[in-house]
C-alpha cells in the first residue's frame, strides 16, 4: 500500500524552485497535485475577470508539464478546508505539502487544516516560496514591522541571503488510481459572452515555461538599459514579470540569482522585488489593506457624492486626459499598465476626480492579469497618501508634465490613445489645475484632523 503525497498548488503554479513539490517528490510516495479553486471560505477575495483568465490558461500549463513528467493536477472546487481534507482521504495520503500564503484568510485556512491533518495522521508541512523573506523576520530595532519602504529594504539586505532556487524534478510519480478531477471548462474562468480576451490572448502566454523565457529575455536584452528608460512607457524596457510572480509561474528567488548571476549593476530593479516583499510585510500586518486606511487619519478625507459619469469615462479612458486614457485603453486592451502610468492614472482618479481610491483598486482588480492581495490595494493606498509613505500630502501627478519628462514624442499616447492624434479625443472632464488645488484643500482637512 502507498500513502501519496498531496502537493496543493496555490499561487505557486511551477514546478521549478517549488519546494512543496520537491518535498513530495523526495518523500518517495506517489505525488498527487492539487489546485482548489476557493470561492466560498471566509475571508478569500473572488478573482477579477483578467486573473481568472490568467488562471485558467496557467493551469492548463502547468497540468501538461505535471503530466510530461509522470504526475497529475486534480483540480477541485469548494472551500478550501473541505476539499483538501476530503482529497487527502480520497488519495489515501500519507503527507500534504504547500507553500505559505499571507493573506489573513489563507493563513487561517491553512492553519486550521494544519492541525487537523495531523490530528488524523499525515504528515504536513509548509515552506516559503513566494517571498524572498518572511514577512516576520524584517523587524526594526524595536521588534515591530516597518511602515516606511526604506529602511525596510536595508533591514532586507542585512538578513541571510534569499536561498537559492530549487531544480525542477525530472520525474514526478503519479497514483495509481487518479482521484477524480473537474474539467477545467467546466470553472468557466474565461470569457464568453462577450468575449473580451482577445487582447490578452495577443500580449501573453501563460505559464512557466513563457514566464522563464521572458525572465531570460529581460536579463539578456533590457537590464541594462532599466535604471535609464524603466519609466519611459513606450520604450519597452519593463520585465513584464509581475504576472508572472504573482501567479507563482516563476519564483522571486530564481529571479534574485538570475539577476545577480548577470553580473550587472542591477540595484534599481532588484529593488522593484523589494517593493514587492515592502506590499507583503504591509499585508501580513495589516489584513484589512483593501479596504481601511492605513492612516487612520485618512479616515476624515471629504469624499464628495460618486460622480458615476467620471468614473466610468476613467475607467474607459475617456477623460480627455491623454496620457491618462493611454493608459486606461493599455490595461483595457492588456491585462497590464506600466508602472509609471499607472501612478499618473491612479492620482487623477484619486486626486483630480476625488474618487475614493477603492473605486480604483476594484477597477485594477478585475482588470489587472497581475492583481494580488497586496501589491493593488498597498500601490493605491500609497498613490492616495493614505498609505505606507512619509509625504502624502503633496504628491499629485500632473498628467500633462508626467507626458511630456516621459512621452515627450508622444509614442505611447499614439499608440494607446491614438484619437489624439486623430482630432477624435474627448474633451477633458475636468480642469487639471483647479482640480489640483481643489485636492489640497481637501488634504488639508487631514492634515488638521485629530
Amino acid at each position: 500500500m502507498t500513502s501519496p503525497s498531496i502537493v496543493w498548488f496555490r499561487d505557486d503554479l511551477r514546478l521549478a524552485d517549488n519546494p512543496a513539490l520537491r518535498a513530495a517528490v523526495d518523500r518517495g510516495e506517489p505525488v498527487v497535485g492539487l489546485y482548489v479553486l476557493d470561492e466560498r471560505s471566509p475571508g478569500i477575495r473572488a478573482l477579477g475577470g483578467a486573473a481568472r483568465w490568467w488562471l485558467h490558461h496557467s493551469l492548463a500549463s502547468l497540468a501538461d508539464r505535471l503530466r510530461e513528467r509522470g504526475g497529475v493536477l486534480v483540480l477541485r472546487r469548494g472551500p478550501a478546508a473541505e476539499v483538501v481534507t476530503a482529497m487527502a482521504a480520497d488519495a489515501g495520503a500519507g503527507a500534504v505539502f504547500w507553500n505559505r500564503r499571507y493573506g489573513d484568510g489563507e493563513r487561517e485556512i491553512d492553519a486550521g487544516l494544519k492541525s487537523r491533518l495531523r490530528e488524523d495522521g499525515l504528515e504536513v508541512r509548509s515552506f516559503g516560496a513566494n517571498l524572498l523573506f518572511e514577512p516576520w523576520t524584517v523587524q526594526t530595532g524595536q521588534g515591530t514591522h516597518f511602515s516606511v519602504f526604506t529602511p525596510f529594504w536595508r533591514a532586507c539586505l542585512h538578513l541571510p541571503a534569499p536561498r537559492r532556487p530549487l531544480p525542477e524534478p525530472r520525474e514526478i510519480t503519479g497514483p495509481g488510481r487518479h482521484p477524480s478531477s473537474d474539467d477545467l471548462a467546466d470553472w468557466a474562468l474565461l470569457p464568453t459572452s462577450p468575449d473580451w480576451a482577445g487582447g490578452l490572448r495577443e500580449a501573453w502566454q501563460p505559464g512557466e515555461p513563457a514566464g522563464r523565457a521572458r525572465l531570460g529575455a529581460f536579463l539578456r536584452d533590457d537590464l541594462a538599459d532599466y535604471d535609464t528608460a524603466r519609466d519611459e512607457p513606450a520604450s519597452g524596457v519593463t520585465s513584464a514579470l509581475s504576472p508572472r510572480l504573482r501567479w507563482g509561474e516563476v519564483s522571486p528567488h530564481t529571479v534574485w540569482h538570475e539577476t545577480l548571476s548577470t553580473g550587472a549593476d542591477a540595484g534599481r530593479f532588484l529593488s522593484e522585488l523589494g517593493w514587492r516583499e515592502f506590499a507583503w510585510h504591509t499585508l501580513f500586518h495589516h489584513p484589512d489593506l483593501a479596504a481601511v486606511n492605513l492612516r487612520r487619519r485618512f479616515d476624515a478625507f471629504p469624499w464628495p457624492r460618486l460622480h458615476p459619469a467620471q468614473l466610468r469615462a476613467w475607467q474607459r479612458g475617456r477623460t480627455g486626459v491623454p496620457l491618462v486614457d493611454a493608459g486606461m485603453n493599455e490595461l483595457w486592451r492588456t491585462g497590464v499598465m506600466h508602472n509609471r502610468v499607472r501612478m499618473v492614472a491612479a492620482s487623477f482618479l484619486v486626486k483630480n476626480l476625488l474618487i475614493d481610491w477603492r473605486r480604483g483598486e476594484e477597477w485594477f482588480w478585475d482588470t489587472l492579469v497581475d492583481a494580488d492581495a497586496a501589491s493593488n490595494p498597498f500601490n493605491w493606498q500609497w498613490v492616495a497618501g493614505s498609505g505606507a509613505d512619509a509625504a502624502p500630502y503633496f504628491r499629485i501627478f500632473n498628467p500633462e508634465t508626467q507626458a511630456t519628462r516621459f512621452d515627450p514624442h508622444g509614442e505611447y499616447v499614439s499608440r494607446w490613445a491614438p484619437g489624439y492624434a486623430h482630432g477624435d479625443a474627448p474633451e477633458p472632464i475636468v480642469d487639471l489645475k483647479a482640480t489640483r488645488s481643489r485636492a489640497l484643500d481637501a488634504y488639508e482637512k487631514v492634515k488638521n484632523a485629530d
